[in-house]
């Protein structure tokens, strides 16, 4: 059996590899880098952007554990030459293991020729076919554009924009307040910018608990940040402002017109999925403009081709393309399927970060399921006393048989700390079983057993 994969993302990389381990030839096409969005202009660059914005808040904030730090230096080239290298020794190391004797790895821009077939054309215009039994599409997706005047101006960039940037903007505007815009925001407050987010719902991180959400916006403009919610951008115009090449970003709240100049913005308003280049009309894969339809095991309306990642629309996250690579390909070969997808961990890697997995109290509520909330704050967390980082809360969801159906963090190590929780779901487990574990004394994972 041949599979085709298209895109070598997260999920088609790691499908690839684990289809080859087990026994497969794989055709594997990408036409920028190994490794996609992820690698190179998404969640390893920046979370190396993270890190040194970390350690720069440490040093400030030394005094506060009685060491004296009377002379520092932020050196944000050497801060981007960091992050290029991480980068760099990753992708690497994913072209190492591409190397597999059953992989056949091609560069090109792939499209269907029919269900069966995919051309691909080269960066010279060659064009090259390649038959597979079966097709998975992981081509992932392409930052949100806004229809908003002015968008197009120089100074006003994506995500990918803003990595390659080699100064910190003095002000930094920035349009969204998901994942992507907090990430930012976060890293470039710590750089020394002054942060201004616009955001058009009331409160951030939409997909979040909403009492976790609001205690983190709350953290975050203790930092500096300014919030301006309820927004609606109705434009960017270039300023005749303090500095030349200035911007200025125009919203409206509650009727009222504003604005905030900016040397910089960054367009943060989500992504989309990338459609449009692979002709799925003519080979009937269906879709819609959220991404392409698929069933419970990543098959789409041709059953012999299936879709994992953000191209189908749903959790747009590295680890959920992954592990829909593995439902898929478990599917493919006839295997018993034991991935449980309804368990999505998902993190923001702010200052403090944030983490959540299962449903949130308001979905809770929309479904009409009766749960308990159960919070317990690191205040009262002998480790998190220590490290001197007690601003956060953890909140559990328990269903009326005491199992977990949720659970939402924000505050040190979040990120890590969720994982626990999401085992216990996996296992569906009840938070009379946390209670029973042994946790370590004292670990920021204590904070659960006092829920």
């Amino acid at each position: 059996m041949r599979i085709i994969i298209i895109g070598a993302g997260p999920g088609g990389y790691e499908t690839a590899l684990l289809a080859a381990q087990r026994g497969l030839d794989v055709t594997l096409v990408e036409r920028d880098k190994a490794g996609g969005t992820c690698l190179n202009a998404g969640c390893i660059p920046t979370k190396s952007l993270c890190r040194s914005a970390e350690i720069l808040e440490n040093v400030r904030n030394a005094a506060g554990c009685g060491i004296s730090v009377p002379q520092y230096g932020f050196d944000f080239k050497s801060v981007m030459e960091r992050k290029d290298a991480v980068v760099s020794t990753l992708e690497a190391g994913v072209m190492t293991l591409l190397g597999h004797p059953r992989i056949d790895y091609v560069k090109g821009r792939a499209s269907f020729k029919d269900s069966h077939t995919v051309s691909v054309q080269s960066a010279d215009g060659r064009v090259s076919e390649y038959t597979g039994d079966i097709i998975i599409i992981a081509t992932g997706s392409v930052p949100a554009s806004p229809d908003i005047p002015g968008a197009d101006l120089p100074g006003v960039v994506f995500s990918s924009g803003l990595l390659e940037s080699d100064v910190v903007p003095e002000r930094l505007c920035i349009i969204g307040a998901g994942v992507i815009g907090l990430e930012f925001a976060s890293i470039f407050s710590s750089f020394g910018s002054k942060v201004t987010i616009v955001e058009y719902c009331r409160e951030i991180l939409p997909r979040f608990d909403q009492d976790i959400a609001k205690r983190l916006r709350q953290s975050l403009s203790k930092r500096g940040i300014d919030f301006r919610m309820g927004a609606q951008v109705s434009r960017i115009a270039s300023s005749g402002g303090h500095q030349s090449g200035a911007l200025s970003v125009v919203f409206s709240r509650k009727g009222i017109e504003e604005q905030v100049e900016a040397d910089t913005v960054l367009m943060a308003v989500g992504r989309r999925p990338a459609l449009h280049t692979l002709n799925l009309d003519d080979i009937g894969v269906g879709y819609t403009l959220k991404g392409i339809s698929v069933n419970a095991f990543m098959q789409t309306s041709v059953p012999h081709i299936y879709a994992i990642g953000d191209i189908t629309g749903g959790v747009m996250l590295a680890h959920a393309a992954v592990m829909q690579g593995v439902k898929a390909l478990d599917h493919i070969m006839g295997l018993e399927d034991r991935t449980d997808l309804s368990v999505m961990p998902a993190a923001v890697f702010t200052m403090p970060e944030a983490a959540s997995v299962g449903l949130t109290e308001e979905e809770c509520k929309a479904a009409g399921i009766d749960v308990t909330c159960r919070k317990a704050f690191f205040r009262a967390n002998g480790k998190a006393m220590c490290m001197g980082e007690t601003d956060g809360m953890c909140k559990l969801l328990t269903d009326s048989a005491g199992r977990i159906v949720g659970c939402h963090i924000y505050g040190p190590h979040s990120s890590d700390l969720i994982h626990e929780i999401a085992a216990f779901m996996t296992m569906k487990a009840s938070v009379d079983d946390i209670r029973r574990m042994v946790h370590v004394h004292p670990s920021l994972n204590e904070i659960f057993r006092a829920l």
